[in-house]
């Protein structure tokens, strides 16, 4: 499934399916959160959290592609992602975009 941020592909003429998205909730061991909070005291990178949003990103991502697979998409246009924070220690993840199909000329 071919992913762009902008709104066309070079050279396709596309048809708009429609908005497709998937999204995910994550947190992190509560272990490393406590090992999070001690880090803030001395700074630094926090690779737990970034491992876990990275982490969310990506099922965000493929979920998102399973939608627009279920339309019959050859792609997916405009992706754009939001985070919010929902806890101390975790995040809701979503991506979204517009799901197209090639026009044949």
């Amino acid at each position: 499934m071919l992913m762009v941020n902008t709104n066309y592909i070079e050279g396709k003429q596309l048809e708009m399916l429609g908005l497709v998205k998937g999204s995910t909730i994550q947190t992190v061991h509560a272990g490393k959160d406590i090992m999070n909070s001690f880090k803030t005291l001395v700074g630094g990178e926090l690779t737990s959290y970034n491992e876990m949003m990275n982490n969310a990103r990506a099922l965000a991502t493929k979920r998102m592609c399973e939608e627009a697979e279920s339309l019959g998409a050859d792609a997916i246009v405009n992706i754009r992602y939001a985070s919010s924070s929902i806890s101390q220690g975790a995040a809701e993840v979503m991506a979204y975009g517009t799901a197209v199909k090639y026009k044949n000329i």
